[in-house]
């Protein structure tokens, strides 16, 4: 979708209240004009003047909900509506809890930044992102991604050195304090 399909700040601004300190979109009040009948303006404020908005949980942990025949995820309408622009990058949300739309928790990334603060994968076997027994040798690998390049940080007699030589990596190359955080159920 291109930046010229998408609703603009100010239209979803006139929709759409949004609290940037709960996170929470509800429904502002239509006036008739925006309705083909009164019948259609009556029902539509009806039932959703005032009630929550974008609010349907998906089965990956984020909210969504349509507008104009079109499902938006929640955290883009929230970072829209809140910084009168839409987000150039993905929105990344701090803390890991996608549907934490608070203004606090969402930052405009690049995916690359995005993917610094990333969750423990659940397939994980040591316990620590980056750290994997190399099997061969039956040392523990770390390594790390660095623009679009694997860094290869070294084979370790003990799972605590290979986990502290990814750490100050992380450090390094500017990953997000939270990454490597458990993954949410």
């Amino acid at each position: 979708m291109t930046v010229k399909d998408l609703p603009t700040p100010a239209t979803l601004r006139k929709l759409l209240s949004y609290d940037p300190d709960t996170g929470l979109l509800t429904w502002k009040y239509r006036p008739p004009e925006m309705f083909a009948t009164m019948l259609d303006y009556k029902a539509w404020n009806a039932r959703f003047n005032g009630k929550p908005a974008f609010a349907t949980a998906k089965a990956d942990g984020y909210l969504l909900g349509r507008l104009f025949y079109r499902s938006y995820r929640s955290h883009r309408i929230a970072y829209a509506i809140y910084h009168g622009a839409w987000p150039t990058g993905e929105v990344d949300h701090k803390n890991g809890v996608r549907s934490d739309n608070r203004i606090t928790n969402l930052r405009d990334v690049t995916r690359s930044e995005n993917q610094r603060n990333a969750a423990i994968p659940r397939d994980n076997s040591s316990g620590h992102i980056g750290v994997s027994l190399h099997t061969p040798t039956g040392r523990w690998r770390a390594r790390i991604a660095a623009g679009s390049k694997q860094i290869y940080l070294g084979l370790f007699e003990n799972l605590d050195d290979a986990v502290a030589a990814r750490a100050a990596a992380e450090v390094k190359y500017g990953y997000h304090p939270n990454h490597g955080r458990p993954a949410l159920a």
